[in-house]
């Protein structure tokens, strides 16, 4: 197995949404440069992969996954040839570069659907799903993901058209060929640009199904689901099998696609290691444990995730793609909110110690692990930010449907949900030093900062060895070094322990032990540790044996 790894598999990925990341212009709004400017910090964190946000020309309806033109970029964050020198140096540092291909849909103001809403009878018309309105409405009861109807009604030519997303975010109907073409061509023209891969987004959704039947509707629902509807349609696995041939066989590409709604079974025919379609996927399940009982609320909770039934679903996934497909490993990014503030404790006695021991948890199972930017630091959720100050269209659209129009919550304890679960609190700028703005730009941010930058930010966690910043930093060179983390076998241990996550990863003659405690309290137990072990790593610098203080973890190698 050594023998046959692939360079994504032993990779760590750097996830950067240009936005938040760094404004070298000074009009509060990251970009190209910006990130060409953090190069050196990203090399020096020793990730491989750096996973860019859209940075496609777009009108920003929903930061960017709303593309109106594939082959330019977006004004705020330069211009094709800042990308073309970023790429160039990222290469030069040893640094690949993957691309966010959002082609479930475009945005409104793409020139094909310019062209296909202008008449029924129009070249492009079948480019996306319009239909024949039903009895004076909706061709069906799906929903939108960001709330309300997924469906929106076009007044010059009668008809709706489909968007799972935003209004100004309409469908590709990719059951036209030339619709896949276009697509592949498109793909095409960032390989021979030399990009490294590409992040898939929402790529399960891009087959829908035949008759576009209705989807269930939840208890105390307006409409019905249409993640459950549409999710790993009939022909997607052909679309991608197709895909692989026209574009992914010409270069030696990384590819993860995001994948709402799989499962083990569908996970294995995306990612098989027979190399058909996609390396890799993220999958959801472990995402939404914590999500809200009442299903009419969907994801808007504040309630802890149960230690058991993460262990269960991470442990299900390490197991059963082990030696059928590849998993990836991740906590949060630009959609989740910060993984030390949902799985650790971000109080200030706990925040750096129990960071570490989610980042140990993860980055010891078998996988490609991605890391999303400022995690490397413990960042934390954005307590500070109110209703008004939000900017994502989920959070905008939640209010809206949930407090104002349907009643079903009231507006403070939404608030409460938003700041447990609502995808600003990962993108509030990056945190270089304790200056004015962070040190992200010299104007006013797009998006309010988190008003904790002068204790948490990039300058200070260099400034001292034992941050979560060199923490992450051991976590990447001991992947790159230790096979085992690569190919190891998973054995989860006691999986009714509601305190404690451990787990043991199984070579030829060699093991690693790793053990994190998930509470806030002093704990003893008892695992078989020979004598001859070592602490591989830990977030204390001292070894107790039986003892486990709050949040510790570490990692024996024997």
């Amino acid at each position: 197995m050594t023998k046959n790894i692939k360079w994504w598999q032993k990779a760590v990925v750097y996830q950067v949404y240009p936005r938040s990341f760094q404004d070298a212009n000074g009009d509060g709004i990251g970009d190209l440069q910006g990130i060409e400017q953090r190069l050196d910090y990203i090399e020096k964190l020793g990730a491989d992969v750096i996973w860019l946000n859209p940075v496609y020309a777009s009108p920003d309806k929903d930061n960017g996954y709303d593309i109106s033109d594939y082959e330019d970029i977006n004004a705020k964050f330069g211009t094709m040839a800042d990308f073309d020198r970023l790429l160039s140096k990222a290469h030069t540092k040893g640094i690949k570069i993957l691309m966010d291909l959002v082609v479930n849909h475009t945005s409104d103001q793409h020139q094909w659907f310019i062209e296909s809403r202008s008449s029924k009878d129009n070249d492009k018309r079948d480019f996306y799903i319009w239909r024949d309105p039903v009895e004076g409405h909706e061709p069906n009861n799906w929903g939108s993901f960001f709330s309300g109807p997924a469906w929106k009604y076009d007044e010059s030519t009668g008809q709706y058209y489909l968007h799972l997303f935003a209004e100004g975010q309409p469908d590709l109907n990719w059951a036209n060929t030339k619709v896949r073409q276009s697509v592949f061509d498109m793909m095409n023209f960032w390989v021979d640009k030399g990009i490294d891969g590409f992040r898939m987004d929402v790529i399960s959704l891009i087959s829908k199904p035949d008759g576009l039947p209705d989807g269930d509707v939840p208890a105390d629902g307006t409409y019905g689901n249409s993640d459950r509807a549409v999710a790993n349609g009939p022909r997607v696995h052909d679309y991608l099998q197709e895909m692989r041939q026209k574009v992914l066989n010409r270069a030696d590409m990384m590819t993860v696609g995001e994948a709402s709604g799989v499962d083990i079974s569908n996970a294995i025919k995306y990612a098989d290691n027979n190399a058909s379609e996609l390396n890799m996927v993220f999958q959801f399940e472990h995402m939404g444990l914590d999500n809200n009982p009442n299903s009419a609320l969907g994801k808007w909770y504040d309630k802890k995730v149960s230690l058991i039934d993460l262990k269960e679903n991470l442990s299900k996934w390490q197991n059963k793609l082990a030696g059928k497909a590849w998993n990836s490993l991740y906590w949060d990014n630009h959609d989740q909110p910060r993984a030390v503030s949902r799985y650790g404790n971000d109080r200030p006695e706990y925040r750096e110690v129990s960071a570490k021991m989610v980042a140990t948890l993860l980055h010891f199972m078998q996988g490609t692990p991605y890391i999303y930017q400022g995690e490397e630091i413990g960042m934390t959720n954005a307590y500070n930010l109110k209703r008004s100050d939000f900017d994502d269209i989920e959070i905008k659209n939640a209010f809206e449907y949930l407090v104002d129009k349907d009643h079903l919550i009231d507006e403070e304890t939404m608030l409460s949900y938003v700041h447990a679960k609502g995808r600003d609190n990962a993108r509030t700028p990056m945190q270089w030093d304790e200056t004015k703005n962070a040190g992200f730009t010299t104007s006013t941010p797009w998006l309010k900062l988190n008003d904790n930058y002068q204790e948490i930010n990039v300058k200070q966690a260099l400034s001292d060895s034992h941050s979560i910043f060199y923490y992450y930093q051991k976590l990447i060179q001991l992947r790159h070094e230790m096979p085992i983390i690569t190919t190891g076998d998973y054995e989860l241990l006691d999986s009714k322990d509601d305190q404690v996550y451990a787990y043991r990863r199984l070579g030829e003659g060699e093991q690693l032990l790793v053990i994190n405690n998930f509470t806030d309290q002093k704990l003893t137990r008892q695992f078989d540790v020979p004598k001859q072990a070592t602490v591989l790593i830990s977030n204390y610098d001292d070894d107790q044996g039986e003892l486990l203080r709050p949040y510790e973890s570490k990692v024996y190698y024997f």
